[in-house]
């Protein structure tokens, strides 16, 4: 395999990732990690997007027909999460994988020794760049194939780094282990202030990110962007983002990739958000998922962190419904902790009323059993009942 042919990995989490992403990074192969958890014909669809030379999977190594080599320097092709749509395939430099890991372990006080739990999919730009600690920094990194509360408490005792999920979060306070030495790296979406307080209470240090695949995972730690990235707001209030760290472009797309970048480089992230006098960067949710009541915005992910503590709630999504006097109205669909004992929409509003406005609160209630979620725990919005 050369340095512009790409193979894609098609294999379950586990400990044999170590060792895979430490070759194929020390002889510069560029791959597309494919997510075991998606369907056949989803990964399929991506595999004939991407165009690979190569698909390695339990059966081996397959010399695929129809190729397009990669942009140069090019060592990782990673799929977004697809919240909205169909996946697009990031292409990440070589270079600005190397800045992204650096800079992050220079901010977390991370030595090239400090050791790593990786409960994530190497699919997820988050769990991928725990295993290129490995191949760049020489950090020790054990490998989960799938999230269990107790194994990530045992593999870090003493003093470990974990990126997790806030969804993992949440089930580690739920699970009563102690948490002291850890520091748990919490990315792909927002965790409410009472998770992580009682993940602290444990012993735990909360490190909260916010990132892209199209930035190489996290540019900003608790706020404050990692060093030689610069964030600014356009005039709508959406977050755009510069710095050594960002994609390439979209493989074999070059219309979304132009579409991606202002006219002076600074690449669309698509959030909404606010920066303090302090430069502090604060996150409302997606633009487009905004919720218009009247003359107010509410951003579903706000509301979703506020409820998502209230102890009858298993799981929440919130989206706009149609209302003949105010345009729209907040919904809640909740999955309950105890079908049997689910929450009022008056215990709810109640809940929330404790951190949001009463206009963010929701004005209708669903019940439902599931939340339709990608496999990085996002909500699917667009396949919410």
């Amino acid at each position: 395999m050369g340095t512009d042919e790409l193979v894609v990995i098609d294999l379950p989490p586990g400990p044999g990732w170590v060792e895979l992403v430490n070759r194929l990074w020390l002889e510069e192969v560029p791959f597309l990690p494919l997510d075991h958890r998606l369907t056949e014909a989803e990964r399929r669809a991506i595999v004939a997007r991407a165009r690979p030379h190569f698909m390695q999977d339990r059966g081996g190594e397959t010399l695929l027909a129809d190729a397009v080599p990669v942009t140069p320097g090019v060592a990782i092709v990673m799929p977004t999460s697809g919240t909205g749509g169909e996946p697009k395939l990031v292409e990440l430099h070589r270079v600005a994988v190397v800045v992204a890991v650096s800079r992050s372990a220079k901010r977390l006080g991370a030595t090239p020794g400090a050791p790593w739990v990786c409960p994530l999919t190497p699919a997820h730009i988050g769990g991928l760049l725990v295993l290129l600690r490995g191949a760049i920094l020489g950090a020790p990194v054990t490998m989960h194939e799938r999230f269990d509360p107790e194994r990530l408490v045992h593999d870090g005792e003493g003093a470990a780094f974990a990126s997790v999920v806030p969804a993992m979060v949440r089930r580690l306070v739920a699970s009563d282990l102690g948490l002291h030495g850890l520091t748990l790296v919490v990315g792909g979406d927002g965790i409410d202030d009472e998770t992580a307080s009682r993940a602290r209470g444990r012993g735990a240090t909360i490190v909260t990110t916010y990132g892209l695949t199209e930035t190489c995972g996290g540019f900003t730690y608790d706020g404050v962007p990692l060093d030689g990235m610069q964030v600014r707001m356009d005039a709508a209030g959406e977050i755009e983002v510069s710095g050594s760290t960002l994609m390439e472009g979209y493989r074999l797309d070059a219309a979304a990739t132009g579409a991606a970048f202002t006219t002076d480089g600074w690449l669309r992230t698509g959030d909404a958000g606010t920066i303090d006098d302090d430069g502090y960067l604060s996150i409302h949710g997606r633009a487009d998922h905004v919720i218009r009541t009247g003359a107010e915005k509410v951003w579903p992910e706000e509301v979703e962190r506020a409820l998502s503590s209230h102890p009858k709630v298993r799981d929440v999504a919130v989206a706009g419904s149609p209302d003949p006097e105010w345009g729209s109205h907040v919904r809640a669909l909740v999955v309950p902790a105890r079908p049997e004992d689910p929450p009022s929409l008056e215990d709810l509003r109640a809940h929330g009323a404790e951190q949001l406005a009463r206009f963010k609160l929701p004005r209708e209630l669903r019940l439902v059993e599931e939340i339709p979620r990608t496999s990085t725990g996002k909500v699917r919005r667009g396949a919410l009942p």
